[in-house]
């Protein structure tokens, strides 16, 4: 049923969600043309299922039933179905009722609800994610708590309602437990629910990753071609399940050594991943099969979508309704491929020819397959192997954040590694990156400022630099080349965090260690003077050097540099081995090395355990007419990463102490989220609810000042009262009202916060000095009805700022604070921290900006109030945050004085909130 059929059909409740064991389903509100699939899958229902859900033997549904169970107005009575392949496996509903348990509708608040699942389905977590979703529409209908009648015995639909997180009673009636729960979201769902998803989201990804069996399908009988070229990297790579090729018009048992079946269905044998390499047109029937064979993932490498043009992007949108809805996930389409070296799994799904790279602790994800071979190229030259790999192409499915979700608890991976073309959840990406990085480093490397073809996601209207502010408030290293992710990668992968930004330099050249103390000056680092150990410094000098420098207590980090030698005394392998040799005796700092002209030392430096280098190694990495040679074993513990340019060292370095500095700081004291007693939410809820009567959906209105100063005085945020002043006589009157002095301004458009143009009027003590300056206010700029003119009373004195938070479309809500005037508008002296903010990060917003010192004395000024400028930016984030159909706020001017702020004046917008976010139940991305 669509809303064309049905107007009332609530489409936005639709979703499709990963389930416990990382299958998919979908979601949807059950409708009239339901009736047969409620049949069928009650049929399939066990006698025991169907007892504990109408406590007594209930074989059959009759027509009475049927009609109930499928008629709704989705608003008093509600059901939802979860389904695969368009069959019903659970449903879910709720009536509202009154306090005597009869039928009713608004505003009675409480609603009764029941749940049955197949019993084949029974234990993926379907119940829990339909329970969240119910929820959630139930909360849009204006139901704040849900009733239960459960059966003692009914353990399992029990500890689906308790381990919810919501706040519940129980209490044991006429020999059933009756649940009670109170649908306002805490904490404690918010992590429940949150758990939940990284569990499924990740589990979904190692299904992908780790597979028991994969069939090639496309693989042609000439050996051409990408499903060929995808089947001989996956025998090749010694993978160890079971392999199987698929031609539809294959006339032999083996087809390049594997077995091959002119169809899916003809292996006989689970399949869990298959790799798709068919023409576009042909992709649709090969989805089928496999999800009639009870595939459970697919790599799709076809090309032909959203890269193509709309009408590519049009099958793109085709291809992943069709894959979820059999419980698959989809990596691609136009995809590389993925990459797994775990020793009991080894594989290489990709286009990237055997040998596949080694085992490493980087994991790494790429959108863009030229990227991917770039970086998988980079990685293999400096010797650093790989625990997984992920090129996701148009990432219709899988995404990012998916990975993001695996690597979180995945032992195998030490540092994350992401290139990024679009950020399709960034308020999302953000959290995962957040609870990621306070573990493992997360680096991104994020190209192009605009959705390339073949990435639907809303666009953002913030600029690049608000993104990397917002992702470094994540604890993200944000780079800006793909260079520069290898660099940073490689340093965190092989070296200890720094305890600090004192940087130590030694070497055998003086004209490179002043470069590279630059170099750190530039990274805001605090480099001790170079130390010179002079051309002819042998691997001993270096040893002994580096030794005292990793023993002192005034450095934190070392950067060595080396240039060659005019004699052939000391081969590049003696001096890795003496570095190496430093590095164990005093472990605990990270060494970077810097070389010019001798790569050999790079190599020596990232030598293999048990294959130390030697002159024959010489040609270890590609000739220009070579795939790439992986080394024949895993990395050592003690490479040391080393790279061709002073500056490209340092800013790995520079990466490395700031990510230090923030993962301590998020150990210390993540922040918290203040609570106000005198904040009145359901007051504002009910105030924006009135306001928005006459907004039509899609639209957005702008608050008058008198709606936007009590909207805002709901959650503790006083706005110094303006009374209009129209004339010289009405100017006087207000300030009979407000108490001299006074200030005099206008509110036009084109003049509002603009002093500079003099339309403000500052300390008027009299009644003359008020008329004086109305009549010269008049007569400089025009008459009062072009002005607006307003009266308000004078505030002590201070720092003016500008506080705003504004709803992005890609981002969500972003909390921002500058100083009014030319810093913020002219040289964008503004800082940004995503909602809703801690006070961790509300003292942090006020600090980063260029200008901040002109808040704590500069120059022997008195320093403002700044801790009541962090509690109006944590009211404003917590009004955004609790509402979100408030999408804009500003507040300019914000006086922070030596005690106290004021703010003088508030532009309020707001709108009717998006149907989910996400801070609602779990879904997947509908593209």
């Amino acid at each position: 049923m669509t809303i064309e059929s049905d107007p009332s059909y609530p489409a936005h409740w639709e979703a499709d969600v990963v389930l416990r064991d990382g299958g998919t389903a979908r979601i949807r509100p059950i409708t009239t043309e339901d009736a047969g699939r409620l049949v069928s899958f009650y049929e399939q229902v066990s006698d025991e299922s169907k007892y504990y859900r109408f406590f007594a033997p209930y074989p059959r549904l009759s027509d009475r039933d049927v009609r109930r169970f499928t008629h709704h107005d989705y608003v008093d009575r509600v059901g939802l179905a979860a389904t695969i392949g368009g069959e019903f496996i659970a449903t879910v509903r709720y009536d509202r009722i009154d306090a005597a348990g009869r039928p009713a509708s608004g505003p009675a608040d409480e609603a009764e609800v029941a749940f049955l699942v197949q019993d084949a389905h029974q234990g993926r977590g379907v119940a829990s994610t339909l329970l969240e979703h119910i929820g959630a529409v139930a909360r849009e209908r204006g139901i704040r708590r849900f009733a239960a009648e459960v059966l003692p015995a009914n353990t399992k639909m029990i500890k689906v309602f308790t381990d919810a997180g919501y706040q519940q009673k129980r209490s044991f009636e006429d020999g059933s437990v009756r649940l009670t729960l109170d649908l306002e979201p805490t904490a404690e769902s918010l992590a429940v629910q949150r758990a939940r998803e990284q569990r499924a989201e990740a589990h979904s990804v190692q299904r992908l990753l780790a597979p028991g069996s994969v069939a090639v399908v496309g693989v042609s009988r000439s050996g051409g071609g990408v499903g060929a070229a995808a089947l001989r990297n996956l025998r090749d790579s010694g993978f160890h399940g079971h392999l199987y090729a698929v031609n539809e018009a294959v006339t032999r048992d083996l087809l390049d050594g594997v077995r091959a079946y002119p169809t899916i269905e003809a292996i006989g044998a689970p399949v869990d991943l298959a790799v798709i390499a068919v023409p576009a047109d042909r992709v649709p029937d090969a989805v089928a099969a496999c999800g009639e064979h009870g595939v459970q993932g697919l790599v799709v490498l076809s090309a032909g979508y959203g890269e193509s043009g709309p009408a590519g992007l049009a099958r793109q949108r085709e291809l992943v309704r069709q894959v979820r809805s059999y419980g698959m996930r989809l990596i691609g389409p136009n995809a590389y491929g993925v990459i797994n070296t775990a020793p009991e799994v080894e594989l290489n799904a990709s286009l990237t020819p055997a040998p596949m790279p080694t085992r490493g602790r980087i994991g790494l994800f790429t959108q863009s397959g030229a990227i991917g071979i770039a970086l998988l190229s980079a990685l293999l030259r400096r010797g650093e192997g790989l625990s997984s790999f992920v090129s996701a192409g148009n990432r219709a499915d899988v995404s990012g954040n998916d990975i993001l979700q695996y690597w979180y608890d995945d032992e195998a991976t030490d540092v994350a590694l992401l290139y990024l073309e679009t950020l399709g959840n960034p308020r999302k990406f953000t959290r995962l990156a957040r609870r990621t990085a306070a573990v493992k480093p997360v680096v991104v490397a994020k190209g192009g400022r605009h959705s390339p073809a073949g990435h639907v996601v809303p666009d953002t209207r913030l600029p690049e630099a608000t993104v990397s502010a917002l992702l470094r408030q994540a604890g993200v290293i944000r780079v800006d080349t793909v260079t520069e992710l290898v660099d940073v990668g490689l340093l965190l992968a092989a070296q200890p965090l720094p305890a600090g930004p004192r940087i130590a330099i030694l070497g055998n050249s003086e004209s490179l260690g002043i470069l590279t103390y630059d170099a750190c000056l530039t990274q805001g680092l605090r480099p001790l003077p170079p130390l010179d150990l002079t051309t002819a410094a042998t691997p001993a000098d270096f040893r002994a050097a580096l030794t005292d420098a990793l023993r002192s207590e005034d450095c934190d980090a070392v950067v060595v540099t080396a240039i060659p030698w005019v004699s052939e005394d000391a081969p590049a392998d003696d001096l890795a081995g003496a570095l190496r040799e430093a590095v164990a005796a005093s472990p605990g700092k990270p060494v970077a090395v810097v070389h010019v002209e001798l790569g050999e030392l790079a190599l020596a430096l990232s030598a293999v355990r048990g294959v130390p280098y030697t002159a024959s190694s010489r040609n270890w990495g590609p000739a220009a007419d070579q795939a790439p040679q992986a080394p024949a074993g895993p990395l050592s513990a003690d490479s040391i990463p080393s790279y061709p340019a002073a500056e490209r060292a340092v800013k790995a370095v520079a990466e490395a102490v700031r990510y230090g500095q923030w993962r301590r700081a998020a150990a210390e004291d993540d922040g918290r989220v203040p609570e106000y007693e005198d904040i009145d939410e359901a007051g504002t809820a009910d105030r924006l609810a009135r306001l928005l009567a006459d907004v039509e959906p899609g639209a957005a209105a702008t608050l008058t000042d008198w709606d936007a100063r009590e909207l805002l005085a709901g959650y503790g945020i006083r706005v110094l009262p303006t009374l209009p002043a129209p004339s010289a006589d009405a100017a006087v009157r207000a300030a009979g009202v407000l108490g001299y002095p006074v200030a005099l301004k206008t509110t036009a458009p084109h003049l509002r916060h603009r002093a500079d143009l003099g339309g403000v009027r500052l300390d008027l003590t009299n009644e003359a000095e008020l008329r004086r300056s109305y009549e010269e206010l008049t007569d400089a700029l025009g008459k009062p009805a072009e002005l607006q003119p307003v009266v308000q009373a004078m505030v002590p004195r201070g720092v003016d700022t500008v506080v705003r938070s504004v709803i992005d479309p890609a981002a969500g809500a972003v909390l921002s604070f500058g100083l009014a005037g030319v810093a913020s508008e002219l040289l964008g002296d503004t800082a940004h921290r995503l909602v809703p903010a801690t006070d961790r990060d509300a003292a942090g917003l006020i600090r980063s900006i260029r200008t901040a010192p002109l808040l704590f004395g500069w120059r022997g000024s008195d320093p403002v109030d700044t801790p009541a400028l962090e509690e109006l930016l944590l009211r404003l984030s917590r009004l955004v945050d609790d509402h979100p159909e408030v999408i804009g706020v500003s507040l300019e001017p914000v006086v922070v004085a030596a005690e106290g702020v004021s703010v003088l004046s508030a532009t309020i917008r707001v709108a009717h909130p998006p149907a989910r976010g996400d801070l609602g139940p779990r879904t997947l991305p509908s593209y």
